[in-house]
């Protein structure tokens, strides 16, 4: 048990001394390019899946 209580103050210890926790601008900022990218990387999978769809309706409709 004594390990385990001296396990949690090290974390206390490093976690509230230690680690370097990001501004609110930087998270901001963070926050704001993860939403760009994933919105870019959404708009890319939309428009290849429409294509892919237009190219197989093309393709299913020769063999009719």
């Amino acid at each position: 048990m004594n390990k385990f209580v001296n396990y949690c103050k090290l974390c206390y210890n490093e976690l509230a001394h230690e680690v370097t926790w990001p501004t609110r601008k930087e998270l901001t900022q963070s926050a704001s390019v993860v939403l760009l990218a994933s919105l870019i990387i959404a708009l890319v999978v939309f428009g290849l899946d429409t294509v892919f769809q237009k190219f197989m309706m093309f393709i299913y409709s020769l063999g009719a």
